[in-house]
């Protein structure tokens, strides 16, 4: 069901998923399409269950994406690297500036029927811990709108706009950096409203590439214990030590921004390995950032990916800590294409 604020009348295939600030628009329209995807977390599935979306500019669209009264369940986990999960479609929509809120089911326990965390077979509840309307639409029902009983609301106010032509766009959910394991006496998950960003595909490239089985080997043997996988993005001329003072680590894990120090520097985003068969049938581990701005990154890789809290710095000596094992720099990313990087001991 598709409840419109407005004359302009816009049939609903799936999610909608935007963000901005600021109105514009008038007669002239252009096609907005867009896609969902995630960089990966610890866990194996990440659902999350979507009840309405509020786009608020010169004119406010409520939409309820629900189904029936059921909300639209996306488990996030199966969209990662470049994979999206296509949800409009070349919609005409007024041009001009956006703010947009998502509203989901938050749950504290472990319902199926709504936003759901699963890790090793057990589920557990996920909410987002905002709430409120957006222009004065959405977020209001018969269970409330708090953070632990009712409905969750992700918030975006970085511009977004719409212009004449088409507009491609994913909204990306970056849930290694902003997916919060039960703290305290919580036994659910909390998903960050910053944890999700919208990207202009006209604007954006990839990187992916592969970790070769000797390096991995190498890690493993050097680091001890369980493993896994994971390829951190870094802005360029990051480095695994510091230039000017090689005792210090400067590529970091994920960690609160209070808690990076001079000459360190945090990852932007994260991606996991992957075990995959080549067209010889070899078995060969890759990784992909999908949507990744126009620049240049350096890259780091570690074997102790699952050590990383998104909260803490784990990299102090000790059991259980993160560390980075080999490194990249001068990786080029040009809009609407792709660059690849491989990790090898022996480059050739």
């Amino acid at each position: 069901m598709v409840t419109l604020k407005s004359a302009l009348s816009l049939p609903l295939i799936g999610l909608l998923v935007a963000c901005g600030g600021g109105t514009g628009g008038g007669a002239t329209t252009g096609t907005f399409s867009l896609g969902v995807s995630d960089n990966p977390a610890n866990v194996t599935g990440v659902t999350v269950a979507f009840k309405q979306v509020v786009l608020k500019g010169e004119q406010v669209f409520s939409f309820d994406v629900s189904d029936n009264g059921a909300p639209q369940q996306v488990d996030l986990m199966q969209f990662t690297g470049a994979a999206i999960e296509g949800l409009i479609s070349g919609k005409q929509v007024p041009v001009g500036d956006y703010q947009l809120c998502i509203y989901v089911l938050n749950n504290t326990g472990a319902d199926p029927s709504k936003s759901f965390v699963e890790t090793s077979g057990t589920m557990e509840g996920l909410v987002t811990n905002s709430n409120g309307s957006c222009g004065g639409v959405g977020g209001v029902d018969e269970e409330g709108v708090d953070e632990e009983n009712g409905t969750g609301r992700l918030f975006f106010n970085k511009p977004f706009t719409i212009a004449a032509g088409e507009n491609n766009y994913v909204a990306e959910f970056n849930l290694e950096k902003g997916l919060l394991s039960p703290r305290g006496d919580k036994a659910y998950w909390t998903l960050k409203p910053t944890a999700v960003q919208i990207i202009n595909n006209a604007e954006v490239g990839s990187i992916s590439g592969q970790i070769g089985s000797t390096l991995r080997a190498d890690c493993q043997a050097d680091a001890g214990g369980e493993f896994g996988d994971r390829v951190y993005l870094y802005p360029n001329n990051s480095a695994l030590v510091s230039s000017i003072d090689p005792e210090i680590k400067q590529m970091v894990d994920f960690r609160l921004a209070e808690q990076v120090v001079a000459m360190e520097v945090a990852p932007l985003a994260a991606s996991a390995v992957e075990e995959v068969l080549d067209a010889e049938g070899n078995t060969v581990y890759e990784y992909e950032f999908g949507f990744v701005a126009a620049g240049s990154y350096s890259l780091g890789y570690s074997c102790l990916g699952q050590n990383d809290d998104q909260e803490v710095d784990n990299m102090p000596t000790g059991t259980a800590t993160f560390s980075l094992f080999s490194e990249q720099s001068d990786v080029v990313v040009v809009p609407g294409q792709g660059a690849e990087r491989d990790f090898f001991v022996d480059p050739t």
